[in-house]
């Protein structure tokens, strides 16, 4: 019982801790008499010392006494952890559709922070949604030695980097004790024993060197890699079909003038004619890429690739949807990847054929790289195919 009132203590003094940090005030005079408060009443004493007013509405409530309940350990909370994994399917932060964290986020995330950051590969791979909102937050918001930071994908390589060290300390030591043990009774040696460990310590060094060197181009090109992959190279944004028509040449092929906001629609060439009439796409909302190159398809320019989901045998396709209130040359985000897109992709790197087969819909319809949502600032692209491939 005393070890549980220290885990709640704690839990306490940290949800206080990193709220005073969110709304830039001295946790100090905050952290009397934690233990005798519930969260709500931190919540409120935080709110009321900041100059805010105290925002007591349904959806606040929700999160709060959500972790108000959230038990002490990670196997009696799993079934709240799934529905909770199911909700952020759907969004980047707990409040609204945007991606700005707010107070029940810095609440929420200091609650689950103890109960996720030692968990195993499997158990986090059995919460994606969770795990990506836990980095999205930690990553957004200033905790300072707050929190330990949470380790996703990147954790399984750590052990085999450090890993790669032992063996050079256990071969040089081993060098190191056979000429000691060698000249041990010959005080004649000395000079040779000299130069016997002058030569381990330079074998020893080099080794090293060779050792780190390894490491350093191995986790150079693990970086180089992720960045060809990312698809923060990708200038994608929110467009509308204002005109279609058919392809003069080809009749698998549409032509498509889409507005992005700029004073210039942008003519796109898709293959669509199968499935879609030109009226059909008049007024469609879409996302497309925008920083493709420029080429010619069949003698027709196209400046841009409509985004588009389709079934396993490609029976079915549709373009994706943005939210109707998402503003037109808006780029659409994801959750936890910064980055500047190219101004034009280099087709020779293959970025595309690289990134696009980790984009797919999830099993509610939602758009993702790798699982992280298709974002706007009124929520999530989508498409009525679950599970689909996307290109």
């Amino acid at each position: 019982m005393a070890a549980n009132g220290s885990i709640v203590l704690s839990r306490k003094q940290k949800i206080v801790s990193s709220l005073c940090k969110h709304l830039s005030l001295d946790p100090k005079i905050l952290l009397d008499d934690v233990m005798e408060k519930d969260i709500k009443s931190l919540y409120f004493n935080v709110r009321k010392s900041s100059g805010a007013s105290l925002d007591d509405n349904h959806e606040v409530m929700k999160w709060i006494e959500l972790a108000e309940s959230l038990p002490l350990d990670f196997k009696s909370c799993s079934g709240v952890l799934n529905k909770l994994d199911d909700e952020l399917a759907l969004k980047s932060v707990l409040l609204g559709n945007g991606l700005k964290p707010s107070e029940v986020d810095v609440i929420v995330f200091s609650v689950l922070h103890p109960l996720l950051v030692g968990l195993q590969n499997e158990d986090k791979d059995k919460l994606p949604h969770v795990m990506r909102w836990m980095d999205y937050i930690q990553s957004k918001e200033d905790f300072g030695e707050l929190f330990e930071k949470i380790l996703l994908e990147k954790a399984k390589f750590k052990p085999q980097l450090e890993g790669a060290k032992n063996p050079v300390k256990v071969d040089v030591d081993s060098d190191a004790k056979k000429t000691l043990q060698s000249a041990k009774n010959a005080d004649k040696l000395d000079a040779d024993l000299n130069l016997k460990k002058s030569d381990t310590g330079i074998k020893a060094t080099g080794v090293k060197e060779a050792a780190q060197e390894k490491k350093k181009s191995s986790e150079t090109e693990a970086v180089e890699k992720d960045k060809e992959i990312s698809v923060s190279l990708l200038n994608i944004q929110v467009g509308v079909i204002r005109k279609a028509w058919k392809h003069p040449s080809a009749d698998s092929l549409l032509v498509e003038e889409i507005d992005i906001g700029d004073a210039k629609l942008r003519q796109v060439v898709s293959g669509l004619a199968k499935y879609y009439s030109p009226d059909e796409l008049t007024n469609r909302r879409v996302v497309l890429i925008t920083n493709v190159k420029p080429g010619k398809l069949r003698d027709v320019m196209s400046e841009g690739l409509v985004l588009c989901a389709s079934n396993e045998d490609h029976t079915i396709v549709e373009p994706l949807f943005p939210p109707e209130e998402a503003k037109l040359g808006e780029r659409v985000s994801f959750a936890g990847i910064d980055g500047k897109p190219e101004d034009v992709l280099n087709p020779k790197k293959k970025h595309l054929e690289k990134i696009t087969p980790h984009l797919f819909t999830d099993d509610k319809g939602v758009a993702t790289f790798k699982g992280i949502p298709f974002m706007t600032s009124c929520g999530p692209c989508t498409s009525a195919i679950p599970k689909a491939s996307i290109k």
